[in-house]
């Protein structure tokens, strides 16, 4: 009886530990902002700190931008090789594992697609008679043909 009581407070335990090694983990990083830094906000948006006040920080996210956010709403602080790889789009260094070559994206579409005579074309877009109503008149309803409306 007295065995489950115990398994379940070691739970909650190694629970707890693990959300506090993580917290302090958050708070570390945080501290280790500086003016210059490049951040990523828990919302996803890139920016530059500018200022850090006890709770407060404020990032620079646009040029001449200035936006003042929580010291919690920090989700990474960035290495400069990345922050100007996302941002600025910057090429890897020869050293590391990624490799760009070429365009990463084309132009234009039409690299995409083979060239075909038929594809000039322009397609019919017009309705076409079914073979059983090929010869035979619209139906009339009530003195109109199918798809007039009474609307002026």
């Amino acid at each position: 009886m007295l065995l489950p009581f115990i398994v379940l407070i070691g739970a909650m335990f190694l629970m707890t530990r693990s959300a506090k090694k993580k917290q302090a983990q958050a708070v570390e990083m945080r501290n280790q902002m500086q003016p210059g830094s490049g951040v990523r906000t828990i919302g996803g948006m890139y920016a530059t700190v500018k200022e850090i006040g006890d709770d407060t920080v404020t990032l620079e996210v646009a040029p001449g931008l200035h936006a003042v956010y929580a010291k919690n709403a920090i989700g990474a602080v960035l290495s400069d090789e990345e922050y100007n790889r996302i941002v600025h789009g910057d090429e890897a260094d020869a050293d590391s594992d990624i490799k760009i070559t070429g365009d990463a994206v084309p132009d234009d579409v039409s690299s995409l697609t083979e060239k075909d005579d038929a594809s000039d074309a322009k397609a019919d877009l017009t309705k076409k008679a079914e073979p059983a109503e090929a010869g035979a008149e619209a139906e009339v309803k009530d003195g109109k043909a199918d798809g007039d409306t009474d609307a002026k």
